[in-house]
């Protein structure tokens, strides 16, 4: 029979026994959570420094581009009906380089006029030009702040997207910056219409626009002031041939004599203004009955000009096409005297483009389903009307358009 002190003894011992069996066991624990812990931590430091997905690639690259089919019927008083079938396309690549710097580049049909991307179908089906139309880079420096360099999409604010001053299809050369934050927004803008000296009518052109945005009583209003300094006086056309009055866009220009550009044939002509353009602009945007509505007008005075020097639009559009069923409706009212903007980057289809002509334009819009219109646009307008040789100048457009992006 063991003695109870033999038994008192031994288990004393096993008691021991167990606390230093503990005590390893709570080391090896605390040795785990450590590790575990620096492994949760490196995986951590492993998962921030891969790249995730959305930093591959071809998720930093996005593609977008139009299709549109357009038939025309135009009726100038005093020449032939003009019809003719167009089309136009486009397609544009835009990449994140980086966390703030995108760059990017455009394909458009069409030759190389500034304001338009159409190419009129025939010659037999033979091949249409391409060509570029977008190649810039633009670096977001602050947040809010974008600097832009290149060929790049006007930053310039319209009203209505109307194109009293610009044509919506220039895509300017040079640099811009924009800067919007909660309820104002600066753009800017320095473009060459001619950079190379050899050419002999360089000239650097800039301007700025400042503007704010505000709410009142359920309607959005934005509006602001521009000015732009676009030296041409004394200088050729810059695109076109500078002995063509025409090539001057319905600004006036003259020759070496003084005398009004085309007295001579041949004779090369000169810009007699130069066009430093003050512009106000407004919009106001607002519900009526469940639909979208917008109001807008745009006034510019050419500061250089002694004469003829005013141009303005007033205009509305009232619903939106962006989805099946939906409708668009637009008008407005122009008058651009004939040296109240730079003729060459107006509207090109409203009295046939350029400067000294007035008028109404209609347009409709029909959503076939979303990134699909159809619609119709008619202008009512007068050409000539600073020089006193008033002709009317009337022009149907039906569209079918696609986007996709």
């Amino acid at each position: 029979m063991v003695s109870a002190t033999a038994f008192g003894a031994a288990s004393d011992e096993e008691i021991e026994a167990l606390r230093q069996q503990l005590a390893l066991v709570s080391e090896r624990l605390d040795a785990l959570a450590v590790e575990n812990a620096e492994l949760r931590r490196a995986q951590q430091e492993s998962a921030v420094a891969k790249p995730v997905a959305s930093d591959s690639w071809p998720d930093r690259v996005r593609l977008d581009g139009d299709f549109r089919y357009r038939y025309e019927r135009i009726d100038p008083e005093g020449s032939d009906t003009r019809k003719r079938n167009r089309i136009r396309a486009r397609f544009n690549v835009k990449a994140d380089v980086s966390d703030d710097v995108e760059v990017g580049f455009g394909l458009a049909t069409g030759g190389d006029d500034p304001v338009s991307t159409n190419q009129t179908l025939g010659g037999g089906g033979s091949s249409k030009d391409v060509a570029l139309n977008l190649a810039y880079a633009n670096w977001e420096a602050l947040d809010g702040l974008h600097l832009i360099g290149g060929k790049f999409k006007n930053p310039l604010y319209r009203v209505g997207k109307q194109a009293l001053l610009w044509d919506g299809d220039w895509t300017p050369e040079g640099f811009a910056l924009t800067y919007e934050r909660d309820w104002y927004f600066v753009n800017a803008i320095g473009t060459f219409l001619e950079s190379d000296t050899r050419s002999g009518n360089d000239s650097f052109s800039w301007g700025a626009q400042f503007g704010a945005t505000g709410e009142f009583a359920g309607v959005r209003i934005k509006g602001g002031l521009a000015y732009y300094s676009i030296p041409t006086r004394g200088e050729t056309t810059t695109f076109g041939d500078p002995s063509d009055p025409g090539d001057y866009f319905g600004n006036t220009a003259v020759q070496a004599d003084g005398q009004p550009c085309g007295t001579v044939a041949g004779e090369s002509c000169v810009y007699l203004y130069d066009y430093l353009l003050t512009q106000i602009f407004a919009e106001a945007a607002f519900d009526l009955g469940g639909w979208p509505a917008t109001v807008f007008a745009d006034y510019v005075n050419n500061g250089d000009a002694s004469e003829n020097d005013t141009g303005w639009t007033l205009g509305t559009r009232l619903g939106q096409a962006k989805d099946r069923g939906q409708f668009q409706f637009s008008y407005l009212y122009a008058e651009k005297q004939a040296d109240a903007m730079l003729g060459l980057l107006t509207d090109s289809d409203f009295a046939g483009g350029g400067s000294d002509n007035s008028g109404h334009f209609f347009k409709v819009d029909y959503g076939v389903s979303k990134n699909w219109t159809i619609g119709a646009q008619y202008f009512i307008n007068e050409t000539g009307v600073s020089s006193g040789q008033k002709r009317d100048y009337n022009r149907l457009m039906l569209d079918a358009q696609w986007k996709w992006k």
